[in-house]
C-alpha cells in the first residue's frame, strides 16, 4: 500500500474550521441529474469497494470519538453509529434513536431507541449510550462532541428502560435533537476502551482488519438494523496527495476518490472516464471582521466592505467557479436558512459614501491569510483589488498554516475564514454568542444572546423560525461575516459505482455513505 500510495504530507482536515480546531466540511451530481451519481438501475449485491482518503498517518485510529479527519469520519460511520445525523438540510434525523419527545419547558427529552444490535449480537442499550457521552464528556479527555453535549446533565440523566433514556438538560433546549446528531457523537458499547484491534460497533459493517496510515478492511454486517450493505467489503486507503488519489482511482487501483480541487475535476469532467460528484454548499467562504475593534466597530464601515466585495468574481477567482455566491449568512440551503433578503451586490459609491460617513475615506487596513485552505490567498488577493476600487488599501499578510485558526481568533481585524456543515442553531450558538468559545468576529450583543435563549425555549418551529430569523436579518446588515461564497465539495468514482449520493452536504448522514453503494 506505501508503494501505491506514497507521502502522507497533506492531511485531509473536515472543513468546519473555527478556531484553533480543524472541525467539520459540504447536493448536485456533476454528469448526471440522478440523485445518485451513477444513474439509475438495480442495485446489485457484492465485491469488494476500495476509497481512497487523505490520511493522519501512523497516529490514525478507529476511535470515533477521536475522529478529526475525513478518513476517520468515513471509517467511524462505517463500523458506528449515532442516535441521530444530519439530513442534507442540516436538520437531525433519527437513526439509532426511534424517536424524541420533550417535556413542556423543554428541558427533558425522552429517547426511544430502536431494537438495533452491535457486531458481537448484543442489543444497543441506554446504558450503552450513556457510557458513551460520559465517555465524550469527560474532563480529562479531548473528545470532539464534547462541547456539543455541554447541555446535557449527565448526572442526573438516567435510563428509564433497557432501551429508553431521560434527558435531564441544564436550560431549555428546542434543537435538543441537533445535540444527538453531534459531530462525533457515536454510540459504543459499554465499557468499550480497545477501538484499533477488533472495535465492536452497530454500524453497517463490521471490522475485518486496520493499518494505522495505511489501509483499513470492513465486511457487511447482515443484520444491521437499517438493512445489509449491498457492498461485501469497504476498504479504506490512505492516499494523502490529491495525484495519488485520482490516478489510482484512473489506475483502477481504488473505485472512490475523495477531495479533488476543481481544475482536477474540470479536467475530468464529461470525459467518460471517472464520474465526478460535486457536493453543493460544502464549506462558507467569508472574510471575518473583528467588530469590536477599529475600524470594524463602526457598523458603517463593515456595511461598506460587504458592498465592495463582487461576490461572483470570487466565486470564479477563488473557487475556480466551484461554488456558488454567498448573501453574508451562513447556512445557504440549511433549514431556517433566511433565504427571503435580498441578494447583496457590489455597490462601491455606496461604499464609498460609508466609508466617508465613519472618516474612513483613506482606510488602510491588514487582512491575514494563509495558504491553510484552498482558495485564501487567492480570495485575499481578488478581495484586495476590489476594496482598491472603494479607496481602501488592504495589505495581505500570509500566517502559518499550523497556527492560522488560533491566530485569528483573538487577534487581528480582518481574516479569511471558513466553515463546514453544520446547523444554523450551532453556527449562532458556537460562534455568534457573547461566551461563545470560536466568537471570531467578537459579536457580543446581550440583545442577540437572549433571542437566541428565546428561540430555544419555543416548541412551535413556525414561530422558532420566525426568532432565526429575526437574528439573521440582524447578521445580515450589521454582522461580522462577510460570507461571499459557499464551495463545492468535490468526489471522483468510478463509472461501475452507483448509488453515491449527490444532493447531501459533506459530514452529513449520507455522505460517504457506502452502506447505500453498490458496484455494476
Amino acid at each position: 500500500m506505501n508503494n501505491r500510495f506514497p507521502g502522507l504530507r497533506r492531511r485531509g482536515f473536515l472543513a468546519a474550521t473555527s478556531g484553533a480546531a480543524a472541525l467539520a466540511l459540504v447536493g448536485c451530481a456533476g454528469g448526471t441529474d440522478d440523485k445518485a451519481a451513477g444513474g439509475s438501475g438495480a442495485p446489485k449485491r457484492g465485491g469488494r469497494l476500495r476509497a481512497a482518503f487523505a490520511g493522519g498517518g501512523a497516529s490514525e485510529t478507529l476511535d470515533p470519538h477521536l475522529a478529526n479527519l475525513f478518513a476517520d469520519v468515513a471509517r467511524a460511520k462505517a463500523l458506528f453509529d449515532k442516535l441521530a445525523d444530519y439530513g442534507a438540510d442540516l436538520s437531525a434525523e433519527p437513526r439509532l434513536a426511534e424517536k424524541w419527545e420533550s417535556n413542556k419547558t423543554l428541558d427533558r427529552w425522552k429517547v426511544t431507541l430502536r431494537q438495533a444490535t452491535f457486531h458481537d449480537g448484543k442489543p444497543v442499550t441506554a446504558k450503552d449510550v450513556l457510557y458513551s457521552y460520559r465517555r465524550i464528556a469527560d474532563p480529562k479527555q479531548a473528545f470532539r462532541a464534547k462541547a456539543s453535549l455541554e447541555p446535557i446533565d449527565l448526572d442526573a440523566s438516567r435510563a428509564t428502560g433497557e432501551r429508553s433514556i431521560e434527558f435531564v438538560l441544564k436550560r431549555p433546549t428546542a434543537e435538543f435533537p441537533n445535540v444527538l446528531a453531534s459531530f462525533g457523537a457515536y454510540i459504543v458499547p459499554e465499557n468499550a476502551t480497545e477501538f484499533d484491534k477488533k472495535p465492536v460497533g452497530s454500524g453497517p459493517f463490521r471490522f475485518v482488519s486496520f493499518a494505522p496510515g495505511r489501509s483499513a478492511v470492513f465486511r457487511r454486517y447482515d443484520d444491521h438494523w437499517d438493512g445489509a450493505p449491498l457492498l461485501d467489503e469497504i476498504e479504506f486507503v490512505v492516499a494523502n496527495e490529491e495525484s495519488a488519489r485520482v490516478n489510482a482511482l484512473l489506475g483502477g487501483q481504488v473505485e472512490y476518490a475523495h477531495e479533488l480541487n476543481p481544475t482536477t475535476a474540470r479536467a475530468h469532467e464529461g470525459k467518460g472516464q471517472i464520474e465526478i460528484v460535486r457536493l453543493r454548499n460544502s464549506a462558507m467562504q467569508a472574510f471575518c471582521m473583528k467588530t469590536d475593534r477599529a475600524p470594524f466597530d463602526d457598523k458603517r464601515v463593515r456595511e461598506a466592505f460587504f458592498l465592495i466585495a463582487d461576490r461572483q468574481e470570487l466565486v470564479d477567482g477563488a473557487l475556480s467557479g466551484a461554488g456558488e455566491v454567498g448573501n453574508d449568512l451562513f447556512g445557504k440551503g440549511y433549514e431556517y436558512y433566511a433565504d427571503g433578503l435580498p441578494q447583496r451586490e457590489q455597490d462601491l459609491d455606496k461604499a464609498r459614501s460609508l466609508l466617508k460617513q465613519a472618516g474612513a475615506e483613506k482606510l488602510k487596513v491588514t487582512l491575514d491569510t494563509s495558504a491553510v485552505a484552498a482558495g485564501f490567498t487567492e480570495a485575499a488577493g481578488i478581495f484586495r483589488d476590489q476594496a482598491a476600487k472603494a479607496g481602501v488599501t488592504i495589505d495581505v499578510k500570509m500566517g502559518s498554516k499550523d497556527s492560522y485558526w488560533s491566530d485569528i481568533l483573538d487577534n487581528g481585524t480582518l481574516s479569511c475564514y471558513r466553515s463546514g456543515a453544520m446547523p444554523i442553531e450551532a453556527h449562532i450558538s458556537q460562534r455568534l454568542l457573547t461566551d461563545s468559545t470560536t466568537n471570531a468576529t467578537k459579536w457580543h450583543h446581550k440583545d442577540f444572546d437572549a433571542l437566541y435563549q428565546q428561540a430555544q425555549s419555543i416548541r412551535d418551529k413556525t414561530e422558532r423560525a420566525a426568532v432565526y430569523e429575526r437574528m439573521q436579518r440582524r447578521l445580515y446588515t450589521e454582522g461580522g461575516f462577510l460570507i461571499w461564497g459557499f464551495a463545492d465539495w468535490i468526489i471522483a468514482t468510478a463509472r461501475t459505482v452507483k448509488g453515491v449520493e449527490t444532493k447531501a452536504p459533506a459530514n452529513t448522514l449520507d455522505w460517504a455513505r457506502f452502506d447505500k453503494v453498490w458496484l455494476a
